[in-house]
């Protein structure tokens, strides 16, 4: 639509020019059958004044609407002493609407068709009766023709309008949209730091609260056993409360380790999320992983998150559904990144309390994702944790 516009622009601008040159021409061609001699005259001057008129509108010097008028004039004038001079006026009808208010847009179309009604009748003055029918005639068709077309050109221009009014509105709803996918994507942003931040919280307080239940506890039964053994004077009785305290120790050591390995680098420092998953899963006999879908880095977060979800799901099944055979299902969709873990196992009716269940769903909620379990009493349990797809980066 821009384009035709600039077209339109160039040809009111500058098609006068050779309007004017044709009309001169065949003017020219034609002097001595239509033309007096004074008429000839005449008409040198009229061309030549339309000529500055042209080059003063080109330079914008004067008005649209002034333009207008004195080239209306001009070009009855022109038209009066050689009805080829008809061809300048012509371009009455295609820039009124363009020069003129639009209240005066139909009348100066109106006065054009005068001017061309003259010359299809073969020029002005019309001769005899016969004559003036005949410009009636060709008057009226040119009217109905400035009619037919200037409505044709107002429901152009309201269409026109209301199309731009559109795109105007689709210009500020799609830069609206932008800047919502801005703010959210720094709100995504921020809620990451913020699960990042509440995944270490929690880390601590499971690492505190397995301190607490197996190696402090551990110590606490050492120091009593080997007290219990100072205080003895039965060498039997002293050398067996020092072998449970040794087996204390070892287990205490065994919890340690174990602690310490959960505290070690993750396995996602130098795997991708499915290779890092498969390492976890392989470590389970009875269990197998499947990957669906386009597969791509996602956000730190989002893949820790997954992998946390994996690793306490494919523990519970193993330590407490003692499942035969556990699937390990990773989905990369369009807008969404799905786990699911299922297993054949004892199931149960309600989830237990504890850091396990609500763990695994709080680490889902952190990301804004979800989590669902589903259960029953000898059918096997089915974690599903579905996170947002945020690329890495």
């Amino acid at each position: 639509m821009i384009t035709v516009e600039k077209h339109w622009e160039r040809f009111f601008r500058w098609g006068p020019y050779g309007l004017l040159a044709l009309g001169a021409v065949l003017t020219f061609s034609t002097r001595d059958e239509l033309m007096t001699p004074a008429e000839q005259r005449t008409a040198v001057p009229i061309a030549v004044t339309a000529l500055v008129l042209q080059l003063l509108w080109s330079t914008h010097r004067i008005p649209g609407h002034t333009y207008y008028l004195l080239r209306t004039v001009a070009g009855f004038i022109l038209s009066w002493l050689n009805p080829f001079f008809a061809i300048y006026a012509v371009i009455g009808y295609f820039d009124a609407r363009w020069l003129l208010p639009h209240r005066w847009a139909v009348a100066g179309a109106v006065v054009t068709a005068v001017t061309m009604a003259g010359s299809q009748a073969g020029g002005l003055p019309p001769k005899g009766l016969l004559g003036w029918a005949v410009y009636g005639g060709l008057f009226l068709l040119n009217g109905l023709l400035v009619l037919v077309i200037g409505d044709l050109s107002d429901r152009d221009a309201r269409q026109s309008e209301v199309q731009k009014a559109t795109i105007d509105e689709l210009e500020r709803t799609n830069a609206r949209l932008e800047q919502a996918m801005r703010e959210n994507a720094g709100l995504q942003a921020q809620l990451l730091v913020q699960a990042r931040e509440a995944g270490v919280s929690d880390e601590r307080r499971r690492l505190a609260a397995e301190i607490h239940d197996t190696i402090a506890q551990g110590l606490a039964g050492i120091i009593t056993q080997l007290q219990a053994a100072a205080d003895t004077t039965d060498p039997a009785t002293s050398r067996g409360h020092v072998e449970r305290a040794a087996a204390l120790a070892r287990e205490s050591l065994n919890e340690a380790r174990r602690s310490v390995h959960d505290l070690a680098p993750s396995p996602l420092e130098h795997a991708t999320l499915p290779e890092a998953l498969k390492k976890i899963v392989n470590a389970h006999p009875a269990a197998r992983l499947t990957v669906t879908g386009t597969v791509e880095p996602l956000h730190d977060e989002i893949e820790a998150t997954l992998l946390r979800i994996a690793q306490e799901a494919l523990a519970n099944a193993v330590r407490h559904a003692a499942a035969g055979r556990i699937g390990v299902t990773l989905s990369y969709m369009d807008d969404e990144v799905t786990l699911d873990v299922r297993d054949d196992g004892r199931g149960f009716s309600r989830p237990t309390r504890g850091f396990g269940l609500n763990g695994m769903r709080e680490r889902a909620e952190r990301v804004l994702g979800t989590l669902e379990i589903e259960s029953e009493p000898g059918q096997g349990t089915a974690v599903s944790a579905r996170v947002p797809l945020i690329s890495h980066g």
